[in-house]
């Protein structure tokens, strides 16, 4: 990789989602198939051991699914453009689309209202949210939250927020604030 391609590309490296997210997956995974027979149990449905072993495995394969994508996760500058990768979803902003004047590092336990409300098009576990959401204060935000004490809100131009949470908001901020100068 060149020396050039280096200084336009730069990873902002964001924390694992809490325990209480991993727990939440892997418990409701294990709740699909035990639904599955308490419905063939109570359906009366022959075959029950057939339809259980369904459920379980695509149950199983639901759930490891879900937990490779909670792995993906970045947030990166490239060449005037902010990347962040959030589960299923992926989004690239223009620096130049942001508001970095009124963006800010918070803490969403303080600020209520920029806590995610309504998933419009996201993935959402106990202190995880990923993709697209309503905020309390009704604005749309993009979201990749692992750290719901360590978010940088970044408004935009066009009226939308994004709520990241890289391990260092105030140095994505900056990075920001230095790649818009420059």
């Amino acid at each position: 990789m060149s020396i050039q391609r280096l200084e336009r590309t730069r990873e902002h490296p964001v924390p694992a989602p809490p325990k209480r997210a991993w727990v939440t997956l892997l418990v409701l995974g294990m709740l699909l198939p035990l639904g599955a027979i308490l419905l063939t149990v109570a359906l009366g449905v022959t075959g029950g051991a057939a339809a259980f072993s369904a459920a379980a495995a695509v149950s199983t394969a639901i759930t490891l699914t879900l937990l490779g994508l909670m792995r993906r996760r970045s947030i990166r500058l490239e060449a005037g453009q902010l990347r962040v990768v959030a589960a299923f979803y992926h989004l690239r902003v223009p620096i130049a689309d942001l508001d970095l004047e009124r963006s800010r590092a918070v803490d969403l336990a303080e600020h209520s209202e920029l806590r995610p409300m309504l998933k419009t098009n996201g993935f959402a576990l106990p202190g995880y949210s990923a993709g697209h959401f309503r905020l309390r204060n009704r604005s749309k935000a993009f979201c990749l939250v692992t750290d719901p004490a360590r978010v940088l809100a970044l408004p935009r131009h066009d009226g939308g927020i994004l709520l990241l949470s890289p391990e260092r908001p105030q140095a994505l901020r900056e990075a920001l604030q230095a790649a818009h100068a420059g």
